[in-house]
């Protein structure tokens, strides 16, 4: 039997197992708490990686990070390309949700959570910046749109679905979801009015110069209100009503009233809070945001081929840029929330739940999408909120159904299934969308 050395760990001997001598030093602690700072320091760099890295089982698609860049840089088929830098993008996306969080655990919960949602869309505002620059307006809108949509039908959804078949009923904070909501309400109206006043014009015969122009400066000022609305929410998110949005954690940790009558479940909810404060422990501040630096860096890469990818696969694979940008592209972008999100729901964490899937979509609207708008006036690029007719009925056709869902501050399994269902005819209406509809 190893003998105990005087700090607690076991000295190597014969009987210590041959796949731990080598990272463990001869008094048997790990190499990684060595006295030598030239065996600990890469010693525990290495360990923090390979915690990192066995923190999720989507971190294997790894592999196809290197295999994706060297595809784009060798000129690879296109569909290679497209596919390697498509899967490289999921296991970066959940990395960068995993710094994040580590990065936001000393910043408290509000301010933790907008980090969060922040970075939780830097993927999608990294693929857009790429596919903007290169002109791929129609992919730019489709990709906006679709993270929406992905956001408050398929995960929010899933959720629901989740965490119904586990509780009968789940509860949640409604005065929150529904000022996210409403806010939503706002920005399906900003591209309603577009969509609109295009409409109206074409029916005047105005030119197609004129109809252009009047489009331009109705999107750059309403894209001006839209983040002016954000900055407003934040600071009623984190100064004047901070109290309302602090209940979310405290009220997600209580038991439904169908828990209360279920003790087992209730029990089972208090055992699973206490391990949330020993995430930390794996990343640094600091080393969570070389992280966030060195992975945003990745996912530009992989995004740049990625885009670039896009004519050709549409060719060949005879798939529209619409369904790529609204569908395809948002899965891969928000897979690490899907995850989250679905994870907290089973938790019976329900605020926290809509919080991710709601808050990160109204990002998306109110922030995201008029900051491409305005980086697209100046770059000189014609990134409008004008989308397509058919989009812009979708989309508020979608904000009615969440609305109607979550107004009661109740969830089941039920509105799950019609949450997912409605994102399912959406993806099949867009899979047989033309790329150029007539107007």
């Amino acid at each position: 039997m190893p003998s105990l050395h005087v700090n607690g760990s076991h000295e190597a001997n014969e009987h210590t197992s041959l796949l731990a001598r080598p990272f463990h030093n001869q008094n048997g602690d790990p190499l990684y708490q060595d006295d030598r700072a030239w065996v600990r320091w890469p010693a525990n760099v290495a360990h923090i990686t390979w915690e990192v890295l066995k923190s999720n089982y989507v971190n294997v698609f790894l592999i196809f990070v290197p295999l994706g860049i060297i595809s784009g840089a060798a000129g690879w088929s296109p569909t290679a390309v497209f596919i390697l830098n498509f899967l490289a993008i999921i296991p970066l996306a959940s990395l960068l949700s995993f710094a994040t969080e580590e990065l936001s655990v000393k910043l408290g919960q509000t301010l933790g959570g907008l980090l969060n949602a922040t970075f939780g869309n830097a993927v999608e505002l990294i693929v857009s910046i790429v596919a903007l620059r290169e002109g791929q307006i129609r992919v730019v809108q489709s990709s906006m749109l679709g993270s929406i949509l992905s956001n408050i039908l398929l995960v929010l959804g899933c959720c629901f679905l989740a965490g119904g078949i586990r509780y009968p009923m789940q509860e949640f904070n409604e005065t929150v979801a529904s000022t996210m909501s409403s806010l939503m309400a706002v920005a399906s109206a900003s591209l309603i009015i577009p969509a609109t006043l295009y409409a109206v014009m074409s029916r005047n015969d105005t030119g197609q110069g004129d109809k252009d122009k009047n489009i331009e400066v109705l999107s750059h000022g309403t894209a001006i209100i839209l983040l002016i609305l954000y900055v407003m929410y934040l600071v009623f998110q984190l100064k004047t009503h901070a109290k309302l949005f602090e209940e979310e954690g405290g009220g997600s940790k209580n038991p439904s009233n169908g828990d209360a009558e279920q003790g087992g479940e209730g029990s089972d909810q208090q055992q699973q809070s206490p391990p949330e404060p020993e995430e930390p422990q794996i990343l640094t501040p600091w080393a969570a945001a070389v992280a966030l630096v060195v992975i945003t860096v990745a996912v530009a890469v992989c995004a740049e081929y990625l885009v670039d990818s896009i004519d050709s696969i549409v060719v060949t694979a005879h798939i529209s840029k619409t369904f790529i940008g609204l569908i395809l592209l948002p899965i891969v972008g928000n897979a690490a929330e899907h995850v989250t999100a679905v994870v907290v729901a089973l938790k019976d964490k329900m605020d926290l739940a809509i919080g991710v899937a709601i808050g990160s979509s109204m990002q998306i609207a109110l922030l995201v999408t008029p900051f491409l708008v305005i980086l697209g006036w100046i770059i000189g690029q014609p990134m409008t909120l004008h989308f397509e007719t058919f989009e812009t009925v979708v989309f508020f056709l979608s904000v009615l159904v969440v609305n109607y869902l979550i107004q009661d501050g109740k969830s089941n399994y039920l509105e799950g299934a019609m949450l997912l269902g409605t994102y399912a005819i959406i993806a099949l209406s867009f899979y047989v969308y033309p790329d150029e509809p007539s107007s």
